[in-house]
């Protein structure tokens, strides 16, 4: 089957509910028996066919009653109204896991346990991001609010530091990770001070991450 061929490239902000080091990147249960994550991108190089993605900033807000393959999510995406309506249509359609090889990405195999979308809306996002230091934040006012920082030795309160890779990872193939806190008030409420964070920087295909 011939695909539309994309392209994403640009840093990413992930975070969710579970312990730091999220049970999900070993193929294991959820901390809390349930899964709520947010994630958000800045497309610094990126295109669908012909039309240019560079620019373009998303995120998303998930949740999962039991685990994530399991079933039952729900999502949630905003994109900054920056983005030109193709723009707009071919992010939508990429978040969606389609004109993608089956299983490529995090987004085609999150489509499979999705059961309800709530409707996209288009609102400003900031996206401030170091990955060497750990350090970020992603907000959309009123909507989606998660902060990045460094793990902390529990009794010196130095910082640790912890890089992950996942060489057939289907979101990326290097980690740095973190501690998140985020709020969301709805449609998908999210709520953790100390949650498991990860940032990268993804290079996400067609045909899967490189």
């Amino acid at each position: 089957m011939a695909f539309i061929e994309w392209r994403m490239q640009g840093p990413e902000i992930a975070s969710c509910n579970c312990d730091w080091g999220c049970p999900c990147q070993f193929n294991a249960l959820p901390t809390h028996g349930n899964c709520r994550a947010m994630t958000g991108m800045r497309v610094d190089h990126g295109h669908f066919g012909d039309l240019s993605l560079s620019g373009v900033k998303w995120a998303g807000m998930f949740a999962w009653p039991k685990a994530i393959h399991e079933g039952g999510g729900e999502a949630f995406v905003v994109i900054d109204p920056s983005a030109t309506e193709a723009q707009r249509n071919a992010v939508l359609t990429i978040l969606s896991g389609q004109e993608t090889d089956p299983g490529a990405t995090i987004f085609n195999v999150f489509a499979t346990v999705i059961e309800t979308l709530h409707p996209p809306v288009f609102l400003p996002i900031e996206f401030e991001l170091d990955i060497d230091r750990r350090l970020g934040r992603l907000q959309i006012e009123g909507v989606l609010d998660t902060q990045v920082s460094p793990i902390r030795n529990p009794v010196t309160g130095a910082e640790h530091r912890a890089r992950v890779t996942l060489p057939n990872g289907f979101e990326y193939r290097e980690a740095e990770y973190a501690s998140g806190r985020t709020r969301s008030p709805d449609p998908v409420p999210l709520s953790w001070d100390t949650g498991h964070a990860h940032v990268a920087m993804l290079d996400l295909s067609t045909h899967g991450a490189a």
